[in-house]
């Protein structure tokens, strides 16, 4: 491996830190665990850069080893369950004050996709909050891209029948086509 793909790797995945972060939190629902999680995706993917493929999407390859790892934890664990996310009133009290009603939608939404079953979960969080596209976000789960289609279905169905006035699904509907 070449210096220079050490350091695309190094560098990329400093700047992936806050997303595999993010992706952690809502495959795990502990803030602990999830900081363990991004721990052991960055040791692998270090260990294993000469793996990556310079040219390719780098954060899909790290979002893929997270989600490997979370894998081989919950069949390790035998964990389907968690405490949820981490508390919405929480995250976002720090700047809540500028912007009380995007706070307030986002607290909805997290309330309601936390509701979700984990597979639906994360594929609306890969496509919706991380903007990868059915493929990417099919390669990452490693199931085929009618699955991430079905299971986003699914949830924009869940969603519609949780939210008051469907303003969840809708938005949901609004991006969808990828």
């Amino acid at each position: 491996m070449t210096e220079s793909n050490h350091e695309n790797v190094r560098d990329g995945l400093e700047a992936c830190l806050p997303r595999l972060w993010r992706y952690a939190l809502v495959l795990s629902r502990n803030p602990t665990l999830a900081e363990d999680l991004v721990q052991a995706t960055c040791v692998r993917a270090l260990e294993r850069q000469s793996q990556y493929r310079p040219g390719t999407n780098l954060r899909a390859w790290l979002f893929t080893i997270l989600s490997s790892i979370w894998k081989n934890h919950l069949r390790a664990e035998k964990v389907r369950t968690g405490s949820g996310f981490e508390d919405p009133e929480q995250v976002l009290l720090g700047d809540g004050s500028k912007d009380l009603v995007a706070n307030n939608l986002l607290r909805r939404v997290l309330s309601e996709v936390e509701r979700l079953p984990e597979a639906q979960r994360q594929a609306v969080v890969l496509v919706y909050a991380e903007g990868f596209t059915y493929r990417e976000a099919a390669e990452v789960l490693e199931v085929p891209i009618g699955t991430i289609m079905s299971r986003l279905a699914a949830a924009r169905s869940t969603l519609a029948k949780l939210s008051d006035d469907g303003g969840v699904s809708k938005t949901l509907e609004d991006d969808d086509g990828r």
